[in-house]
């Protein structure tokens, strides 16, 4: 509860330093947290295990000093958490007509990333939306985010009644392709056809924040825009709730990975010719201080041992950057081949 206390004060003063320019939705545009609520039941909606399959329901939103609501649509996302988690991650489907002159105009589809068991894991929530917000210092390329504070009621569960839960909505990937002139892939790529430098910086991402719950080949947590002009494969990382930045007490890493931890960082980037490994390297040292100052902006949002922690977690990221042999031992000489 004390961070949500935090939250609607942080976020009110965050003047997007990092957030992408260009065309954005009335949603995408602000930083301030969005009040939101939803009343549906988990039971239900979980036991839906189709992807084509929504459930109706309502959202209500508020805007200034009023309360306004939108019909949408709603769907469970993810199977790990869908078997594992109490609230689901949802996709959200809204109709064209019905968001027009609301903050939710231009959005059909959303993701809503919510906490896994309970409410006052509001934390994780927080860690997991800063990644978003430090990669926007690296890459152009990245899903654009909002912060909401969830009024939530359970229909299935009387005592989840009107509870408090933080969450925050992540873009469309059509609305991210089409904002660089391209459209999504729906197939499976070998992971050298992406655009070299691009995907550098994305793999580099993922070791950065200790996250291996991904695939560019097989299009888990990443899709893939293709360019219009030049054909270029891009990737789309999201979903960051499995990575040792977050450390979430359900996160697993893949005993076949031979790491013990998420905190382990462990490079599951292919290899590419050095010289563009060791300048995108170098892209990274020179953008410590904004990436760093993504946590500095948001800080108020943690306490501040886990604030230290999350510090050290990236100081340790950036020394093995700054350090030839520890960056050849942990990223040159490990990258895949195949």
């Amino acid at each position: 509860m004390k961070n949500l206390l935090f939250f609607a004060v942080l976020l009110c003063s965050v003047t997007g330093l990092y957030a992408q320019k260009g065309d954005l939705t009335p949603l995408f545009s602000s930083e301030a947290p969005l009040d939101i609520r939803l009343r549906f039941s988990v039971k239900d909606v979980k036991a839906i295990k189709s992807d084509t399959v929504y459930t109706a329901s309502v959202m209500h939103f508020k805007t200034g000093d009023k309360w306004d609501s939108l019909k949408v649509d709603i769907r469970v996302r993810g199977n790990f958490r869908r078997a594992n988690c109490y609230f689901p991650p949802l996709r959200i489907k809204i109709k064209k007509d019905d968001a027009k002159g609301t903050v939710f105009e231009g959005n059909k589809s959303l993701k809503l990333v919510l906490p896994c068991k309970s409410a006052k894991e509001g934390n994780l929530i927080f860690r997991e939306y800063v990644c978003y917000q430090m990669y926007e210092p690296i890459t152009k390329y990245t899903f654009n985010t909002r912060l909401v504070n969830i009024d939530f009621t359970d229909l299935s569960n009387k005592k989840m009644s009107h509870i408090a839960v933080p969450g925050f909505f992540i873009e469309d990937d059509d609305i991210v392709a089409k904002r660089h002139g391209g459209e999504v892939v729906e197939r499976k790529v070998n992971p050298l056809m992406l655009a070299d430098s691009i995907s550098i910086r994305h793999d580099i991402f993922q070791f950065m924040i200790g996250n291996t719950d991904w695939s560019t080949a097989f299009g888990h947590n990443a899709k893939l825009i293709q360019l219009t002009s030049n054909k270029k494969l891009i990737p789309l990382t999201y979903d960051f709730d499995m990575s040792g930045f977050v450390d979430a007490s359900y996160a697993e890493v893949n005993e076949t990975l031979g790491i013990a931890s998420v905190k382990d960082r462990l490079f599951r980037g292919f290899c590419r010719p050095d010289p563009i490994m060791q300048a995108i390297r170098q892209e990274y040292i020179a953008n410590e201080k904004a990436i760093l100052g993504t946590i500095e902006a948001n800080k108020a949002l943690f306490d501040p041992k886990e604030l230290a922690g999350m510090n050290k977690f990236m100081a340790d990221f950036f020394t093995t950057m700054k350090d030839n042999g520890k960056f050849k031992a942990s990223v040159t000489d490990v990258c895949r081949t195949k």
